[in-house]
């Protein structure tokens, strides 16, 4: 059966060998792992994680794609090996298909459109994954692992909750049909809530305090907060921590803002 990449579900499908190899060395694949893949496509990353016998759980929106798939991992479909869902992954609960916290891996390569909002999906939360090896666009991998030096909205949010890394390039010749950029694998290890250390309101304080730092890039860090804190509070807070009083967020490595957070929460 021929299959036509719909532009619209963000479908390009990856032919490269040594990116797949890379993707399955990099969720060090075993053959007790169960794996959430996201936009399963025809199966080339699926018949890998097959391959080293872990249990698939595929979340494919496309319809169309459906047959293909059950048809080529049949065996495996029947053998409960593979389960192959129809549905929006950001609609998905893990919860149905006995997913537990810390105890599953998610390993795809992911619709660009839909990147930040997977990721924000998994990792914050009840049952997170303990590992996600995804494929996405070069220059959002670069801004999670903060590769300039200069953090982010986005890689702030990644730290948070895990141990980002970038393992490779994968340039846009490598996939049909072939998108306007090039692409990267990153690995999010060590998934967890531990630096709030189960506490929600300060979880929320985080992301409160993030945004409006970042809220306004030509001003400095103190400004910015003045509009979650006094004035009072942020000058003695600056002192405690010794942070530059010309510092932007950018420029601020992600233990501190832990420590923002957490005298702010006081």
């Amino acid at each position: 059966m021929i299959h036509k990449a719909k532009k619209s579900l963000g479908q390009n499908f990856l032919k490269s060998e040594e990116a797949l190899r890379a993707m399955i060395s990099s969720g060090n694949v075993l053959n007790t792992d169960t794996i959430v893949e996201i936009g399963p496509g025809k199966g080339a990353l699926t018949e890998r994680l097959l391959a080293q016998g872990a249990t698939v759980i595929a979340i494919e929106k496309d319809r169309d794609l459906l047959d293909i798939l059950k048809d080529r991992f049949k065996d495996e479909v029947e053998s409960n090996k593979l389960k192959i869902i129809y549905g929006d992954i950001l609609e998905f609960d893990g919860a149905e298909y006995g997913l537990k916290e810390g105890e599953y891996k998610i390993i795809a390569n992911i619709p660009y459109n839909i990147t930040g909002s997977i990721i924000r999906k998994f990792l914050s939360e009840t049952i997170q994954p303990k590992t996600m090896v995804l494929l996405v666009q070069k220059e959002v991998a670069m801004r999670i692992v903060a590769r300039d030096n200069k953090e982010s909205i986005l890689s702030l949010s990644v730290k948070a909750y895990g141990d980002p890394k970038y393992v490779m390039k994968v340039g846009k010749r490598f996939f049909t049909p072939s998108p306007k950029v090039d692409s990267a694998i990153i690995a999010i290890n060590n998934i967890s809530k531990s630096n709030f250390q189960g506490d929600k309101k300060l979880e929320d304080k985080f992301f409160e305090v993030i945004r409006a730092s970042f809220a306004h890039k030509r001003k400095v860090l103190r400004k910015n907060l003045e509009d979650v804190a006094d004035a009072d509070m942020i000058e003695d807070m600056f002192k405690e921590l010794s942070i530059d009083a010309k510092a932007r967020a950018e420029d601020l490595p992600f233990p501190t803002w832990l420590r923002i957070t957490e005298f702010l929460h006081r």
